[in-house]
């Protein structure tokens, strides 16, 4: 009996291990395995779906800005402006070629974009070889008289292409909604201007709002002019820009684009080597001038 249960023993472990070797589908072949990794992104999967710009901000947060990472108020201003205050400067000469680089048509890359027409002409046709178009301060230049001068005369955050009648025409109004719909400024579709203030088209309100609080931040003094953003207007030649509940609203209503990222990258890379921090992180406008225009 021992040996016939041995026999069977035997037996039954040779068929279990043929089942477990041969074993075929009901077509009779034989299934294949394979070892499946776990699903991953790649990096371009990742940047597609955090949104590139986004990637751009985590690496900025962690080199350029961490000294101002998770301060608020007052002592998040006071870090930016140490941060942005580190720049190259140029003259005002240089100015024509730069904004043909940061305001440069993408569907016409020969041309720039007027800020309040934005009407696409050759980058060549500017004044200072006879052309049209000049260098508009968005912070009028008379608001602390500083003009041209290197420094705030030519921060190019401040500086864009614009038709010389328009600026003309702006001269040094503060930025505000105008009391009249009749005037409008015909050679800026969308422009509109009163005694005391100029209204940009909506396409770039939050543009121009980002520009003047940025140079609230970097101009603080500490030998150099001092230049705030304040909620008035006919400020004349007070080194003071407005209206800032009217900006802070503009900020919120016309969110940061692509043309305006493209723009803070190329100065930051090509020219001054600093940055508007109000364009890498729209929130802390908020942040720092609180609940203003709400």
């Amino acid at each position: 009996m021992k040996n016939i249960s041995k026999i069977i023993i035997l037996c039954l472990a040779v068929l279990v291990s043929g089942c477990g070797t041969n074993m075929k589908t009901q077509n009779g072949s034989v299934p294949q395995t394979q070892n499946v990794a776990p699903k991953t992104q790649t990096v371009r999967q990742l940047k597609e779906n955090k949104g590139s710009y986004k990637v751009l901000n985590t690496n900025l947060d962690q080199t350029y800005y961490k000294d101002a990472i998770g301060k608020t108020g007052t002592e998040l201003k006071r870090e930016l402006h140490q941060i942005i205050s580190k720049q190259d400067k140029l003259s005002y000469g240089e100015i024509w070629k730069a904004l043909g680089d940061t305001d440069q048509d993408p569907n016409h890359p020969d041309n720039v974009i007027l800020l309040y027409e934005g009407r696409s002409v050759p980058k060549t046709k500017h004044e200072g070889s006879g052309g049209n178009w000049n260098r508009e301060h968005v912070w009028a230049k008379s608001h602390g008289d500083f003009g041209t001068r290197v420094g705030p005369g030519t921060d190019l955050h401040n500086l864009k292409p614009e038709d010389k009648d328009v600026n003309s025409a702006r001269g040094n109004l503060d930025f505000d909604i105008t009391e009249a719909a009749n005037t409008k400024y015909l050679k800026a579709p969308d422009t509109y201007w009163d005694n005391d203030s100029w209204e940009p088209r909506d396409e770039v309100k939050g543009d121009i709002a980002r520009i003047i609080l940025y140079m609230d931040a970097r101009y603080e003094g500490n030998g150099e002019i001092d230049l705030d953003a304040v909620d008035q207007v006919t400020n004349r030649r007070a080194p003071k820009h407005g209206k800032l509940s009217t900006l802070l609203k503009w900020h919120r209503e016309d969110p940061v684009d692509d043309f305006e990222k493209r723009r803070n990258q190329v100065i930051y890379e090509k020219y001054q080597h600093n940055r508007n921090p109000f364009i890498d992180h729209p929130e802390w406008v908020d942040q720092i001038w609180g609940q203003q225009a709400r």
